[in-house]
């Protein structure tokens, strides 16, 4: 069995930083997935993301990321899904930011390659955000582009040879910090 972790990162309270801890509610709500997946929020991670990565065959992180034109050379559209593989983030060095959460991501990937506990497979899929403004709800243009994050991560747990299931019966979103906010929208295997 697989030891698989689908982690969200992000801090709720900070408009689409939240996406990453609402997806993994999501996730949770809709599908059942082979006993060795865990789904989580892990929040606003630093090194303690160590932890979270060792002893895991594949780990799935789903974030926020905030590419501009100086960086990239053209302008990224809000809601756009991008995919970091394990090399891309490894390449990437603490002092890059692709998101608020990288250099945490990025320093605790390294570490755990030193001490030989990293993931074999590790995929990011980050969303671009439009606005990191305090608030507790997601943007127009990154909700819209929560069933693309969907079908990535279903995707990759296929390429890994992971089971999973839409849930008959739905369970509730648990959303605490976000009542108002609901996703209408479900994306079949």
């Amino acid at each position: 069995m697989k030891k698989v972790l689908i982690g969200g990162i992000g801090n709720v309270l900070l408009g689409d930083d939240g996406v990453g801890p609402y997806m993994a509610r999501l996730l949770e709500a809709r599908y059942e997935f082979d006993e060795g997946v865990e789904v989580a929020d892990l929040g606003t991670p630093a090194l303690d993301l160590i932890d979270q990565l060792s002893g895991k065959d594949g780990v799935i992180l789903i974030d926020s990321i905030s590419i501009d034109v100086e960086t990239n050379g053209t302008d990224v559209v809000p809601g756009t899904v991008v995919l970091y593989r394990k090399a891309d983030i490894m390449r990437l060095r603490p002092s890059v930011r692709m998101d608020p959460h990288s250099p945490a991501l990025v320093d605790a990937l390294l570490s755990a390659e030193l001490f030989g506990v990293a993931p074999r497979d590790l995929l990011l899929v980050g969303i671009q955000a439009e606005s990191f403004e305090p608030s507790c709800s997601l943007s127009k243009a990154v909700t819209a582009s929560l069933d693309g994050v969907i079908a990535e991560v279903l995707r990759e747990l296929d390429r890994w040879g992971v089971e999973y299931r839409l849930r008959e019966h739905p369970a509730e979103l648990d959303l605490w910090w976000a009542a108002e906010q609901t996703l209408e929208s479900s994306v079949a295997p």
